[in-house]
């Protein structure tokens, strides 16, 4: 059809493959299979997929098994090998290995010396750590996104659906901003329960159709705390902030969301160079 978007057609499919991936990421996926839900000829889709989101469908299961198995390592005392069998890796020996090569360091000593571990409270008598926290008054912002619901770790998710959907439509830009919003306090919500929206900034006025939506993010000052490292130790980087140093600041918060903004992408860098700006909103 003249004038038709030239990726218009796969949106679609990439949004059920994508909902497949993530669905099924604990049990066996074939790539052939993946091209079946996509309803098109392993030949042609892996090629495509590749096209689109920029590294195959085989390094975007690697990539999202190994973010689940960190943040399962960072959050709970499940034995790696438990933990490495239900992420694909009957092998330990095979996954020790994988693991060092994304995160730096084998699982058990990420699980006790990663770069969480930079965030937890000091011992008494020990010297407080600092951080990069800086004080930043913004004009407001307005998004396009994909709403999520569910476990924070698992928004990526919606970010594939997102940068499906906008490149499929011809929105797309270089200089799009990534932006996750987060409605709820993980440590009071079920997982179940939480809200969040995977957002770009940068779209211009479009128009906007399902599953997107519209999202603003207020004007105003902001602490701004600079994270390097996999997104599995986010959570320890909000505890800090709200536990560490909101108290210590003497300032108080403002009635807005908080976000995050990543300035690079886990398709193009390992875990351990991530760098994402956490926004607290302050009165």
């Amino acid at each position: 059809m003249s004038g038709a978007r030239p990726w218009a057609i796969y949106e679609d499919r990439l949004r059920r493959v994508s909902a497949f991936i993530h669905e099924n990421l604990d049990e066996e996926l074939d790539m052939d299979r993946l091209a079946e839900v996509a309803c098109m000829s392993s030949y042609h889709w892996h090629r495509i997929y590749r096209a689109i989101h920029g590294e195959t469908l085989a390094s975007t299961v690697k990539r999202l098994r190994l973010h689940r198995a960190a943040g399962e390592i960072v959050a709970t005392d499940r034995p790696v090998a438990e933990i490495a069998r239900r992420w694909g890796y009957p092998n330990l020996q095979s996954f020790n290995r994988i693991f060092k090569s994304a995160y730096g360091m084998p699982p058990a000593r990420y699980r006790n010396g990663g770069s969480h571990r930079v965030f937890e409270p000091p011992a008494q008598g020990e010297d407080t750590a600092m951080f990069d926290v800086s004080l930043r008054t913004i004009e407001p912002v307005e998004l396009i996104g994909v709403p999520h619901g569910g476990s924070y770790m698992q928004i990526g998710q919606a970010f594939e659906t997102l940068f499906g959907t906008v490149y499929a439509r011809g929105l797309a830009r270089p200089d799009m901003r990534m932006i996750g919003v987060y409605f709820d306090d993980p440590d009071i919500v079920p997982a179940e329960k939480l809200r969040s929206v995977a957002c770009v900034a940068g779209c211009g006025d479009v128009e906007v159709q399902a599953p997107l939506i519209r999202q603003s993010l207020d004007g105003g000052e902001y602490a701004v705390l600079r994270h390097k490292g996999p997104y599995a130790d986010m959570h320890k980087a909000y505890q800090w902030l709200y536990g560490h140093w909101l108290p210590q600041s003497g300032r108080r918060l403002r009635e807005a969301v908080m976000f995050e903004e990543y300035l690079n992408n886990p398709r193009e860098v390992q875990p351990t160079e991530l760098l994402t700006d956490i926004y607290l909103p302050l009165s």
